[in-house]
């Protein structure tokens, strides 16, 4: 008794075809998730270094008034 699989015309069994689709679209929304991380950690370091800049212009009216 023979079986034979439903396939596509590349040999695929369907159910692979579902399989790749699946991990497709888990690494597209891996790829999206890693996306929104990276903008996040941009953001908190954007952020950082404009407190530094404001700090430092503080300083420096400081530092020119009391030079006046």
């Amino acid at each position: 008794m023979t079986t034979t699989a439903n396939t596509n015309p590349n040999g695929l069994t369907e159910m692979n075809l579902l399989h790749e689709n699946l991990a497709r679209a888990q690494m597209s929304e891996r790829l999206g998730e890693a996306h929104q991380l990276q903008l996040g950690y941009q953001l908190a370091r954007a952020r950082r270094l404009s407190r530094k800049a404001e700090q430092a212009a503080q300083q420096a009216r400081l530092a020119l008034a009391r030079a006046l």
